[in-house]
């Protein structure tokens, strides 16, 4: 390298030299914390495919699922910084974790930092077609008809649906019983199967199954309707405005917290342009989410305003686990 150049080169900011030093020149690993065929890895098998055209290389979706999202977390949070491993995360194991286990081998607030918001994924109260019940109410007194019969499958211990089991046991005075799986997947298919009556799932996984009749959705979390199940009333619509009913919160790309800033900027700008690509955009909201695409800052600044609120909400259940 010329004097001159290498000169210019050492004045850059922190990380950019790096970033023009041949990033990438191998392929880019996203992990997801789920197994494969629920709404993250849909989405990040999405998000990859664009992203591997921007940057010129593969982008392998690795799934390192367990734990409530703990194992995948962990995995990359403990990687090298260089760019080469990232997260795509949903908010359960980089907020509600943190009150739910009394220790964590990371902390996502020192251990990771923000890329982008990816989109904003919508949930809904589906139950299976036996449940005699057509909204939140009737189901609400079916199950108190009936102490213990009916399971509420989640994603992991302590995810939105485990807490909103949680949550409606002690408010209704129901007794419910939880089941935890690895992903959204395998609940699902018990869930057609009827070895579970319900879950609080992604409108990603299980439209298809509300569209053709095979599950029965009741309502919708969030503060309004979702474009892919325009009929399915909100939980506020229906009466239920509490704080558990009302969440949303996006799933996002993240990276080990010393990954240089050039390359994370790098990586931002060509996740924002993937998702605002017309075709993605258009598969993201058929997902039944809303697409996002913002830069770390922006990001950053929206985890810090959830963190509190979901954590708020996890204590509020009472679930704790070792």
């Amino acid at each position: 390298m010329h004097w001159a150049a290498l000169a210019a080169a050492l004045m850059l900011p922190a990380g950019t030299a790096l970033a023009q030093d041949g990033y990438p020149n191998k392929p880019v690993r996203l992990v997801v914390q789920y197994q494969a065929g629920g709404s993250a890895d849909a989405l990040a098998r999405l998000v990859g495919e664009g992203l591997s055209k921007r940057l010129g290389q593969p982008v392998l979706v690795e799934n390192r699922s367990g734990a409530g999202g703990i194992i995948g977390t962990d995995y990359v949070a403990k990687s090298a910084p260089d760019g080469y491993t990232l997260l795509l995360t949903v908010p359960g194991p980089i907020t509600v974790n943190l009150v739910l286990y009394k220790k964590l081998p990371y902390d996502p607030r020192t251990d990771l930092r923000m890329v982008s918001d990816v989109a904003r994924s919508r949930t809904v109260l589906t139950v299976h077609p036996s449940v005699p019940a057509k909204n939140f109410k009737e189901l609400i007194e079916v199950i108190r008809k009936e102490p213990g019969k009916y399971a509420m499958g989640s994603w992991g211990p302590g995810t939105q649906p485990h807490q909103a089991q949680v949550f409606m046991d002690k408010t209704y005075g129901l007794q419910t019983m939880h089941v935890a799986y690895k992903g959204e997947a395998p609940m699902t298919t018990d869930l057609m199967s009827g070895v579970i009556q319900m879950t609080i799932g992604s409108v990603t996984t299980l439209q298809p199954y509300i569209a053709a009749g095979k599950l029965r959705a009741l309502a919708m979390a969030g503060p309004n309707r979702s474009k892919m199940l325009p009929d399915v009333t909100t939980f506020a619509e229906q009466g239920y405005k509490d704080g558990i009913y009302m969440v949303t919160a996006p799933t996002s790309i993240m990276a080990p917290a010393k990954t240089p800033d050039a390359i994370v900027e790098r990586l931002s700008r060509d996740i924002a342009a993937v998702v605002r690509q017309p075709e993605v955009t258009k598969r993201i909201e058929e997902m039944g989410a809303e697409p996002i695409g913002n830069t770390p800052a922006e990001a950053t600044a929206a985890y810090k305003t959830f963190l509190p609120i979901s954590m708020e909400l996890t204590r509020a259940t009472g679930v704790t686990l070792d």
